[in-house]
């Protein structure tokens, strides 16, 4: 490797808002806080909220009543 063309790597405490904490090697800089981490993000610890659909298609149905209906006047 050729000397003085890598960046400086530091050893970074990361700070979550959960509380949790992490040491890496970055070049950013030596201490990070991130508002996300793994351990309180929905996706990874399966909390993750499921939109129902069905409901927004009976709801769609009750507001604008039955489309194919008017279809099959219109014909």
């Amino acid at each position: 490797m050729k000397n003085d063309i890598h960046p400086k790597t530091y050893k970074a405490k990361i700070r979550c808002h959960c509380g949790y904490e992490a040491e890496l090697l970055t070049t950013k800089g030596e201490e990070f806080e991130v508002e996300i981490c793994s351990n309180c993000h929905p996706f990874y610890t399966g909390k993750q909220r499921f939109v129902d659909t069905a409901g927004r298609i009976d709801r769609f149905r009750k507001k604008y009543g039955d489309l194919s209906a008017l279809a099959a006047k219109s014909k």
